[in-house]
């Protein structure tokens, strides 16, 4: 009875049970696969990007949905403790571009086996392939956990269920249900960190990557997100990182939004403009996709002429001054149009889930139903692609596992 149960065993569920049991509290874990942290396995391209190698300020900069509720988890358990913390599980780290951290073997199993080991090492009671099917409250202030054919009762329950993005890891919405089940309101879900279909045929696009490009999201004449990084086309639309960070800033109606890719963001208009002048003189012999095909990457050459509205077979001495404008102008607003969003399955974090004004940020402990706590992607805050989101999993599991175990252990 005197004992915390934690539903979920993947990034913030294995975090919150080694937090817990190293405050000596008893912990059971309950994982609904047969193995732990599937999703984090595959986070990164299998790599696994752990955190990011910023201050507290610049992660709660980076979050996109209610990181004021975060202010507490942030600077409790810090980007450098996340370090710190795999490092001393034995995992060594090292930090990339945009201050992305991974471990040097690039490998994310060595990431999950790290927590899965201190886990079972501090004393974890380990319980996979254990679907809750609910939690009841019991009359004494405690919870009862019922799944399979089993119940355990706990003093204290800490939910780390994930969203619903990746269901085939396991991310099925259990802890929307687990909540609601007890009137703790949950906001609705959609997908975030998600690619985007295009009315464009990108289809013979597909697979071109595009670096150092700079990405504007629109609604009307209001900017949504700039940013400047890599992007890459598929066959239904765009994805990559720029356009992952650009979809949490495109939470209104999406037939509203407008996407620019701004293909040469080093370069000032005006020199582009004095460069194209003189490749159309040097090359007045040639048509047009040929004179400018050193420009651009090949797939890109006569789209960018479409854009412009300028025949492709037209002579680099017969573009006029509007034709060269026109250019200049598809060159640094390279349009797409946005139709819609990926299924939330694909997205890499669900936002929505957990009213944040239904917990206490200092504990994740639920105001209304005390001795339930709620950690990681179930909870509605959501931030950009960059390590962000498990650090956001990290700090809130931590925060809870304490609350948890000094609830346990002294009240």
């Amino acid at each position: 009875m005197d004992s915390i149960g934690i539903i979920g065993g993947g990034a913030a569920g294995l975090t919150a049970a080694i937090y817990a049991a190293w405050a000596g509290a008893a912990v059971i874990l309950y994982e609904k696969n047969d193995k732990y942290a599937r999703k984090l396995g595959i986070t990164g391209k299998g790599r696994c990007n752990v955190t990011n190698n910023c201050t507290p300020a610049e992660f709660l900069a980076a979050v996109t949905k209610n990181n004021k509720f975060l202010y507490s988890a942030a600077y409790k358990h810090t980007p450098a403790d996340v370090y710190a913390f795999f490092e001393s599980l034995g995992v060594p780290l090292k930090t990339e571009r945009g201050g992305r951290v991974f471990p040097i073997s690039d490998r994310a199993a060595d990431v999950v086996n790290a927590l899965r080991h201190a886990a079972r090492d501090a004393g974890v009671k380990m319980i996979p392939s254990f679907e809750v099917r609910c939690v009841t409250r019991d009359a004494d202030g405690g919870f009862t956990v019922s799944g399979n054919d089993s119940s355990h009762r706990h003093r204290a329950v800490i939910v780390c269920t994930g969203g619903v993005s990746y269901p085939v890891t396991g991310s099925t919405g259990d802890g929307y249900a687990i909540a609601e089940s007890f009137g703790i309101p949950v906001t609705p879900r959609i997908p975030s960190l998600i690619p985007i279909e295009c009315a464009e045929e990108t289809s013979s696009l597909s697979g071109l990557t595009l670096k150092n490009v700079r990405l504007s999201a629109f609604r009307g004449d209001k900017l949504l997100y700039s940013e400047m990084g890599e992007m890459l086309f598929t066959h239904f639309g765009v994805s990559g990182p720029l356009v992952l960070s650009a979809s949490c800033h495109m939470r209104c109606p999406i037939s509203e939004t407008r996407l620019e890719i701004d293909l040469k963001p080093a370069i000032p208009e005006d020199e582009l403009d004095a460069r194209l002048l003189k490749i159309f003189a040097e090359n007045s012999a040639k048509d047009l996709i040929n004179a400018t095909a050193h420009l651009l990457p090949s797939k890109l050459v006569s789209r960018v002429a479409d854009a412009a509205g300028i025949p492709h077979r037209l002579k680099a001495a017969e573009v006029t001054r509007e034709m060269r404008k026109s250019y200049l102008h598809a060159l640094k607003h390279f349009p797409l149009t946005p139709t819609a969003f990926r299924p939330i399955s694909e997205a890499i974090i669900t936002s929505g889930g957990i009213d944040v004004k239904a917990l206490d940020p200092r504990t994740m402990e639920s105001k209304a139903v005390r001795g339930l706590y709620f950690a990681g992607e179930v909870i509605d805050v959501d931030a950009y692609t960059g390590g962000y989101n498990l650090q956001i999993a990290f700090s809130t599991a931590r925060l809870a596992a304490e609350a948890a175990a000094e609830r346990v252990m002294y009240e």
